[in-house]
C-alpha cells in the first residue's frame, strides 16, 4: 500500500509541493470577469485530471451563485459545479478514496469536442473559443501519443472556428446593424486568441507542447479586413448607375461613396466592440484609402478623356479631402489618421497641365466660334434684340463671359491653385480675342453702312463692351498689364461707335454754330434753340444704349456743343470797343450757356465741369478793371487748366479796347499759372486756333 503513495501525491487527489501554480482548494478567482481558460496556469508536472479536478472543487466549494454566467464567458455553468455530497467519503480505506477519485475524475471531465460542434452550431462562439483554449491547455501535459492524437481533433475543430469568426467578420459592414450579438460574439472569440497568444509569448520559455501557438488570429483578423474592403470596393454593383458619368467616373463616385459609408459604420458600430490597441478605425481607413489610391493612381497613369480628367483632380483636390469630413464623427477620426492625398505630387500635377491645356483650348475655340457666328449675324442685317430697351448682342454680352467665367469655376471647384493657374490663362486670352472684335467690328463699321440696322447693330456692340468691362474690373488688379490692354481695346470699340452715332448729328451742327460769328451774335438765342432742337432729335436713338454708354455719348455731345461755342468766340470775327457791347456780348453768352446748360442736364449729362466755362468767358468780357480780369483767367486756368495763351489771345480779340502792354501782362498772367491737364477736363487742347 505504501507503494501507492507517490502516485497518491502526484494524482489528482494529492496536492504536490510544487504546484503552488495551480489552482488550490483555498484559492478564490483573481478575476472573476475574466474566462475560466484564462485562470487555469500550466502546471507542468500535474495532469489534464488534476487541473480541471481542482478547478471544480474549488468551485464546490463557493455558492451557486458565484459561479459565471456570463454570455461571453460560461465553460462552467452552476450544474456542473460540484456539491458537499461529492466530496470522497472518509474512512474507506486506499481503495474507497481511489474509487471516490476516479468518481470525481468522471464527473470534472473537461468539455468534449462535440460539445464544442454544438456551440459553434449554436453560432456561441466566443463560448466555442474558451472551451477550445480550455481543451487546448488540458493536453499540454498528456504524453506525445496522446497529444498528437487529441490535438488533430482539436485543430479540425479549430478549422470550423476560424472559418465561422473570419466569416462573420468580413461580413463586419452589414451584421454591424443587421446582427451585432453575432459580430460581437466574433470579436470577442478573436480577442480570446489574441489574448492567449499573448499569454503563450510571454512564458518564459514557451511551452513546447502548444505547438499551434502563437495562432496569429490578429493577423488573420487584419488580412480578412483588408480581403473585405477590397471587395466591396470591388462591387460596384452597389452603387446605382449614373447616365451623367463615364466607367471612370462611375467608379470614382463608387469608391467614395462606399469608403465614406462604411468608415461611418466603423466610427458608429464596429470600433467600439474591439479594444483600442486593435486601432480598428486606422486599420480600416488605411486599406480603403490605399486601395482607392491605387486605383486613383492607375487611372491617372491611363488615357483619360477631359471630363474624366477633371473628374478625377476633383476628388482628389476637393471630394475626398473636404466632402468625406461632412460627417463631425467621421472627420474627428480621419484628422487623427491623415491619410494623405489620393495621387503623389508629381503625377497630380501631370494632370493638372493636362487638364490646364485642354481647358484653355476649349475657351479659346468657343470664343473663336462665337464671334464667328456673331460676324454671321450682322451680316444677316436683323435688329438686335432689346433687353430692359437696350439693344444687346446676346452671343458676345453672355455666352464669352459665360465661358470664360465657367472654365475659371470649373478649376476653382477643384482647388484655389488650380483655379488660379486657368484665370491667368483665360485673362490673357481675352485680350487677343477682343483685339479680334474691334477689327471685325471695324469691318463691318466700313463695308455695312448701307445696312437697314446699321445704327442698331452699332448700338449693340458698344453695348457688348459693358459686360467685358464689368468683368475685366471685377478679376483684374490694377498692376497686371492685360487690364490696361483690355480697357484700351474696349475704349477704341466704344469711340468708334460713338463716332458713327454722332457724325450726322456733329455734321448738321456745324453751319448752325458758323451763324454766330456770321451775324456777330445777333439773334443768339435763336441760333442755340436750333441747335438744341436740332440735337435732341438724336437723343431717342442713344437712349437704346446702355447706361454708362448713354451718359458717356451726352457727355461728348455736351463737350461738343460747349467747344464749338468756344471756337467761334475765338474766330476772331467779333472785335468790340466800348465796355456797353462787351457788356451786351457777355450777357448774351451767358444766356446761350444757361440755355446749353439746362438742355444737356435735363438729358442725363454728368458733365457738371463745362457748365462754368462760357459763364467764366462771358464774365472776362463784361470786367473792365485789369486786376479783375487778371483774377478771373486765373480762376478759368484753375478750371480748365488745358488753356494756352494761344487759346487767350484769340479770346481777348473781343476787348478791343485793351492796350496791347495790358494783353500781354494779362497772357503773361496765364503762363505763370500752368497746372498739369487732368484727363477728364481736355476742352481747350482740342480746339485748335488759327
Amino acid at each position: 500500500m505504501m507503494k501507492m503513495l507517490p502516485f497518491l501525491q502526484s494524482g489528482p487527489i494529492g496536492i504536490r509541493s510544487g504546484s503552488e501554480g495551480c489552482i488550490g482548494p483555498n484559492r478564490q478567482f483573481e478575476n472573476p470577469s475574466a474566462s475560466v481558460a484564462e485562470q487555469v496556469p500550466a502546471c507542468s508536472e500535474s495532469s489534464v485530471d488534476e487541473i480541471w479536478s481542482k478547478n471544480q472543487e474549488k468551485m464546490s466549494e463557493r455558492p451557486a451563485g458565484a459561479c459565471r454566467a456570463s454570455r461571453a464567458s460560461s465553460i462552467t455553468s452552476n450544474e456542473s459545479c460540484i456539491s458537499a455530497g461529492d466530496s470522497p467519503e472518509k474512512g474507506r480505506g486506499i481503495t474507497g478514496i481511489l474509487r471516490s477519485a476516479f468518481k470525481k475524475i468522471k464527473k470534472t471531465k473537461p468539455p468534449s469536442v462535440k460539445q464544442v460542434m454544438v456551440l459553434l452550431g449554436e453560432q456561441k462562439l466566443c463560448d466555442a473559443t474558451q472551451h477550445l483554449i480550455a481543451l487546448e491547455k488540458s493536453l499540454s501535459s498528456k504524453s506525445e501519443e496522446g497529444l498528437n492524437a487529441s490535438q488533430e481533433d482539436i485543430e479540425s475543430v479549430y478549422e470550423v472556428l476560424k472559418h465561422k469568426v473570419f466569416s462573420v467578420l468580413k461580413d463586419s459592414m452589414l451584421l454591424a446593424k443587421t446582427n451585432p450579438d453575432l459580430l460581437q460574439q466574433a470579436v470577442e472569440a478573436l480577442k480570446e486568441q489574441e489574448r492567449e497568444d499573448q499569454n503563450y509569448m510571454s512564458e518564459n520559455p514557451p511551452d513546447q507542447n502548444m505547438q499551434f501557438r502563437p495562432r496569429k488570429w490578429k493577423e488573420l483578423w487584419m488580412a480578412t479586413v483588408k480581403e473585405s474592403v477590397e471587395a466591396r470596393m470591388k462591387d460596384t454593383s452597389r452603387t446605382p448607375i449614373n447616365e451623367n458619368l463615364s466607367a471612370v467616373g462611375q467608379n470614382l463616385l463608387h469608391m467614395g461613396k462606399t469608403m465614406k459609408e462604411d468608415l461611418t459604420v466603423v466610427v458608429k458600430y464596429i470600433k467600439e466592440l474591439y479594444p483600442p490597441e486593435f486601432n480598428v478605425f486606422s486599420i480600416y481607413a488605411e486599406f480603403y484609402h490605399d486601395y482607392f489610391a491605387s486605383q486613383a493612381k492607375k487611372n491617372a497613369e491611363s488615357h483619360l478623356e477631359d471630363k474624366d480628367i477633371y473628374l478625377l483632380l476633383s476628388w482628389v483636390h476637393k471630394i475626398y479631402p473636404k466632402d468625406m469630413r461632412k460627417d463631425h464623427a467621421l472627420a474627428k477620426e480621419l484628422d487623427k489618421v491623415k491619410l494623405g492625398s489620393l495621387l503623389p505630387s508629381s503625377l497630380s500635377k501631370e494632370l493638372e497641365k493636362k487638364y490646364l491645356d485642354s481647358e484653355e483650348v476649349t475657351v479659346k475655340n468657343s470664343l473663336s466660334k462665337c464671334l464667328d457666328k456673331e460676324i454671321q449675324r450682322w451680316k444677316e442685317d436683323k435688329e438686335p434684340e432689346k433687353l430692359n430697351g437696350h439693344f444687346q448682342s446676346e452671343l458676345l454680352g453672355i455666352f464669352v463671359i459665360q465661358s470664360i467665367y465657367s472654365g475659371q469655376k470649373r478649376a476653382q471647384d477643384i482647388s484655389s491653385a488650380v483655379g488660379e493657374e486657368l484665370s491667368q490663362r483665360l485673362l490673357k486670352e481675352l485680350p487677343a480675342f477682343l483685339r479680334s472684335y474691334r477689327d471685325a467690328f471695324e469691318d463691318f463699321k466700313e463695308k455695312s453702312k448701307k445696312h437697314t440696322h446699321y445704327k442698331p447693330i452699332l448700338i449693340a456692340n458698344i453695348n457688348n463692351c459693358w459686360n467685358f468691362r464689368e468683368y475685366t474690373e471685377k478679376n483684374m488688379a490694377e498692376k497686371d498689364d492685360g487690364k490696361a490692354d483690355i480697357l484700351s481695346t474696349l475704349g477704341d470699340i466704344e469711340n468708334s461707335g460713338f463716332d458713327v452715332l454722332l457724325q450726322q448729328l456733329f455734321a448738321q451742327l456745324k453751319p448752325m454754330y458758323k451763324k454766330f460769328t456770321e451775324n456777330k451774335w445777333d439773334s443768339s438765342n435763336e441760333i442755340m434753340n436750333e441747335i438744341i432742337k436740332t440735337t435732341s432729335k438724336h437723343f431717342s436713338d442713344f437712349r437704346t444704349l446702355r447706361d454708362p454708354f448713354y451718359h458717356a455719348i451726352v457727355e461728348k455731345i455736351h463737350t461738343r456743343l460747349v467747344k464749338e461755342y468756344i471756337v467761334r468766340l475765338l474766330k476772331r470775327k467779333v472785335s468790340l470797343k466800348t465796355p456797353a457791347q462787351q457788356q451786351t456780348l457777355a450777357q448774351q453768352i451767358s444766356k446761350n450757356a444757361a440755355d446749353l446748360e439746362a438742355f444737356c442736364m435735363s438729358n442725363g449729362s454728368q458733365a457738371t465741369w463745362l457748365n462754368s466755362v462760357l459763364p467764366k468767358l462771358a464774365e472776362i468780357i463784361r470786367l473792365q478793371d485789369l486786376g479783375a480780369i487778371k483774377i478771373e483767367v486765373a480762376t478759368l486756368a484753375t478750371t480748365y487748366p488745358d488753356i494756352r495763351k494761344r487759346h487767350l489771345e484769340a479770346f481777348l480779340h473781343i476787348k478791343a479796347n485793351l492796350s496791347r502792354s495790358e494783353q500781354k501782362s494779362i497772357l503773361g498772367y496765364l503762363a505763370d499759372n500752368k497746372a498739369s491737364t487732368p484727363p477728364r477736363a481736355m476742352l481747350f487742347s482740342n480746339i485748335n486756333v488759327s
